[in-house]
């Protein structure tokens, strides 16, 4: 609090939250930690270990590789830097190794991938309009936001206890909505593009960007009322738009359709054959437990509609 208090006098608020939540992640490196350590371990062997050719077939560990190729990249870059740390760590057959070498890298890893989410963060504090706040610094808008979100708990718990990377891609895409507020949409779709490469469950926000690009950047003019005005629609800019997701595509998945391994790495990412629920997270329970609560709640709505 007293780094805070100094920190707004000098108008740099925003660096003693950002230092502060640092702090408090290294804190945190001796804490539990879940599978996701060992997944991530795994991930690191392989990408170094193997040739891209194997990297969506080895399958020695329970753990295999299943997440985009623009993250198992990432997983290969930094085991370059992880073999100065613990080159065990990156043997494909030492499954469930750890060292107190290997609990540091990547713990740090994490904590060093988070300054995209600090920017990230940083740039949509920027979209917001902050001339009609209070003096406190409590009541200013920015200030809220960047505590929100500099210090979520579920994002401290998730990367920095459970372990995974999750706040360096919420930085990804916090950072695509700051281009796209600051109109740079082509940059925004761009990122958003890399960000699908990197983990394929934002899938489920890519219909609200398709929208949106639709709505603020196919359409250039609007009606004095607000409402599109329909001859404004540019093929040219949804061609662009579309160019912009293809060569991300393409160079994300290209080397895999080179080797004719395009089909691998779905069944990977999309693994309908093992089914929708993992067995490694007792499938079963949490399928009763989904289908109870879902008739619960059908019979709940039925009486208060009766009442």
């Amino acid at each position: 609090m007293a780094a805070l208090t100094i920190a707004t006098g000098t108008g740099n608020w925003f660096s003693a939250l950002a230092l502060g939540v640092t702090l408090l992640k290294c804190l945190l490196i001796p804490t539990y930690h879940s599978t996701d350590f060992e997944v991530h371990r795994n991930w690191l062997a392989i990408t170094h270990s193997l040739p891209i050719s194997q990297w969506y077939y080895e399958a020695t560990s329970e753990w295999t590789l299943d997440y985009p190729p623009f993250f198992a990249w990432f997983e290969y870059i930094l085991s370059h830097v992880a073999k100065y740390f613990d080159q065990e760590m990156l043997n494909v057959h030492n499954l469930n190794y750890s060292s107190s070498r290997t609990l540091l890298f990547q713990r740090f890893s994490v904590i060093f991938m988070d300054v995209l989410f600090v920017y990230a963060v940083r740039e949509c504090c920027k979209c917001i309009d902050g001339k009609k706040v209070g003096k406190e610094l409590t009541e200013k808008p920015k200030f809220i936001l960047s505590v929100l979100l500099l210090w979520n708990f579920g994002l401290l718990i998730v990367d920095h206890i459970h372990f995974q990377y999750n706040g360096f891609l919420f930085g990804l895409m916090l950072l695509s909505i700051a281009r796209l507020f600051q109109k740079r949409h082509m940059e925004g779709a761009f990122l958003f593009a890399v960000l699908l490469h990197f983990k394929h469950i934002y899938l489920y926000v890519a219909p609200a960007y398709g929208v949106y690009l639709l709505r603020s950047y196919c359409f250039t003019a609007n009606k004095p009322d607000g409402s599109i005005r329909w001859k404004s629609f540019s093929f040219v800019r949804v061609i662009s738009l579309g160019l912009v997701v293809f060569l991300v595509s393409a160079l994300s998945l290209g080397p895999f359709l080179a080797l004719n391994q395009l089909p691998q790495v779905f069944s990977r990412l999309f693994p309908f054959k093992r089914g929708l629920c993992h067995a490694y997270w007792a499938p079963n329970f949490w399928a009763l437990y989904n289908a109870l609560d879902k008739v619960l709640s059908v019979i709940a709505l039925y009486f208060l509609s009766l009442v």
